[in-house]
């Protein structure tokens, strides 16, 4: 499986998307088409602890090289610790708004003496027949990321990604615009400010920057690799769905519209 961490130290870009849709199917083919990463979203989908187990092992069945993620939700000890166990490579923390909470979600993510994440037997170490291994490299492969959404955590950003082991930063854009009282305006003065602020900090702290791009816009995930992003979500599951379901249906009723005004009204064919 690949290591996202070390991507990510050594500046590479990595691609990934969200699971809403809690289907295995859907992980395990999204899997197989190529993502570095995909992020099962425990915060604002049905998915919990259970349904995260089965979906973490669909996404390594579509592809071994897949880094299952999860987007927690919340950043409790008990919570992260949990997900971790069930198969998750990454943790993505939301609402991180002070240092100190970034601290406990290292503590959670990571074993002694790096942090106190409770040993035990798991899916996350094969059930305990590859238990010295997966211990021994999990707090190295264990990605930690944290989310900021909220105008407290853009104020001490810098203190936030000052964590030792804190290993990425990611924009919530429309919780972050909402807190700013701007709910959904991405190109607004006042996002652009707080997005440069969580960028030029997490460039000065050596943290990998990401955000999501919800809309499946492969211009835009250019510009934002180009702007310094390293830690790319391109779109989610659901809305690629409805995407690809709109854009079909459009053409489809755009041809069905044209042969309408091309066929007599008795319906026996030919141009009018």
């Amino acid at each position: 499986m690949k290591n996202l961490r070390r991507e990510l130290q050594a500046g590479r870009p990595v691609v990934g998307s969200w699971i809403d849709t809690c289907s295995p199917v859907v992980a395990e083919l999204m899997a197989a088409a190529g993502f570095d990463f995909l992020t099962v979203d425990a915060e604002h989908s049905g998915a919990d602890v259970t349904a995260a187990h089965a979906l973490f092992q669909a996404v390594r069945s579509g592809n071994a090289d897949c880094v299952p993620v999860v987007r927690l939700p919340g950043s409790d000890y008990a919570t992260t610790k949990r997900y971790l166990d069930a198969g998750a490579a990454g943790v993505i923390a939301p609402l991180v708004n002070t240092p100190q909470q970034a601290e406990a979600v290292v503590a959670a993510a990571k074993y002694p003496p790096e942090g106190r994440r409770g040993v035990g037997f798991c899916r996350a170490n094969m059930y305990g027949l590859r238990f010295e291994e997966a211990v021994a490299s999990a707090n190295d492969a264990t990605l930690v990321c944290v989310q900021i959404e909220h105008t407290d955590a853009v104020e001490c950003i810098d203190e936030i990604l000052s964590v030792p082991g804190v290993d990425a930063v990611f924009i919530g854009p429309y919780d972050l615009s909402a807190s700013l009282g701007i709910t959904g305006q991405f190109d607004h003065p006042d996002m652009a400010r707080a997005t440069r602020r969580v960028l030029e900090a997490a460039a000065r702290g050596g943290v990998a920057a990401g955000i999501h791009v919800v809309q499946p816009d492969t211009d835009e995930v250019a510009r934002r690799i180009e702007e310094g992003y390293r830690l790319i979500a391109y779109s989610l599951d659901v809305t690629m769905l409805i995407h690809e379901c709109r854009s079909g249906l459009s053409a489809i009723r755009r041809h069905i519209g044209q042969w309408q005004a091309n066929t007599t009204p008795g319906g026996e064919g030919g141009a009018s």
